[in-house]
């Protein structure tokens, strides 16, 4: 049985238990409510969504909570946090809208289309001390969890390569998604967001020294980026470390599956992976490598999906204000701005 993870804090326990408010309850919405339900701390006072079927289908999940029709609506409402599953465009601002309200933040990725949006909403998050959440999800799953845990050991040495994959079969079926302006890119920004949270998270941080990438759309290089999003990637990234991370993610690529989704980590006295297991979007395995042996860490069934959001909802709960570490967050987003020649 897969334990979720125990996080400390050393903040005072909160003596209520917090109101949210959800603005957008699409699949990944409800799903995501589900998930916070689920920790028993929270309640949801509102929900928010612009198809009243939608909206409908979520109250189901908490009967109790008022419909609403804006993010205003909400915050008028009197809520502890708000989760954000609306288009890419609206994150930043709405996040902005809401922290600087006092109201504590979890939202979709990404969090912001360009670092300088991203900054703006750690800063505003920072100022109003609020804890501030992104649904960053793969480091949740139990995979990724013991191979950080390897890494800090020390165990397989020097980490100087990082092969990273995410491929689809699939592209998204919003046509928002294609839409530069409203998306802030294709699959490096869907996509490619995940790979680059999980190199700099699973190392704990490392400085870039050098980011090059390469963008591709319908099989050859993308020519307008004002008008077009990318659907394949690949890019480089070196660390300070000296370590060199590589990554490649696409939309409708010829797999052969439905995704091809990794995370290799090579050490001078061993390796690590993350692998899907038949074109699973959701179940993965782990292996730690010496030389020409392998050592299974964990093997699927991992509910891992919703695990970001609870975490979010549990620190809540407990009390957590504004949590430093959404810095990476900044991070992330100026690797992306480089991928992008930005």
């Amino acid at each position: 049985m897969v334990q979720q993870a125990v996080v400390e804090t050393t903040s005072e326990p909160s003596l209520v238990r917090p109101r949210l408010g959800f603005l957008g309850v699409g699949w990944i919405g409800r799903h995501r409510m589900q998930a916070i339900l689920g920790t028993g701390m929270v309640d949801v006072a509102a929900i928010a969504d612009p198809s009243p079927e939608t909206a409908a289908e979520a109250g189901r999940l908490a009967p109790d909570a008022k419909r609403v029709a804006t993010l205003d609506d909400i915050l008028d409402i009197g809520v502890d946090g708000v989760v954000i599953a609306t288009p890419s465009a609206m994150h930043a601002d709405q996040s902005i809208r809401a922290l600087e309200r006092g109201v504590a933040v979890f939202c979709q990725k990404p969090l912001g289309r360009t670092a300088a949006e991203v900054q703006a909403v750690v800063d505003t998050a920072r100022r109003s001390d609020r804890l501030l959440g992104v649904d960053l999800s793969y480091r949740f799953t139990e995979g990724m969890r013991r191979i950080r845990e390897v890494i800090d050991t020390g165990e397989l040495g020097h980490i100087y390569a990082v092969d990273l994959v995410f491929h689809n079969a699939y592209g998204p079926d919003k046509p928002w998604f294609y839409d530069p302006v409203q998306s802030g890119g294709g699959c490096v920004m869907d996509l490619g967001v995940h790979l680059v949270d999980l190199a700099l998270w699973t190392l704990n941080s490392p400085g870039v020294a050098g980011v090059t990438g390469k963008l591709f759309a319908g099989g050859a290089p993308l020519q307008d980026p004002a008008s077009q999003v990318e659907d394949y990637a690949v890019a480089t990234v070196t660390l300070d470390t000296g370590a060199v991370v590589q990554l490649a993610c696409s939309w409708r690529l010829q797999a052969g599956c439905d995704a091809m989704i990794s995370a290799t980590l090579y050490g001078t006295q061993g390796g690590v992976s993350l692998r899907n297991v038949n074109g699973s979007f959701y179940d993965f395995t782990a292996e730690r490598y010496r030389g020409t042996s392998r050592e299974t860490l964990t093997t699927p069934p991992d509910e891992w999906g919703g695990r970001a959001a609870a975490d979010w909802a549990s620190r809540l709960a407990a009390g957590e204000r504004f949590d430093p570490a959404a810095e990476q967050l900044v991070e992330v987003a100026r690797v992306l701005d480089s991928i992008y020649g930005r």
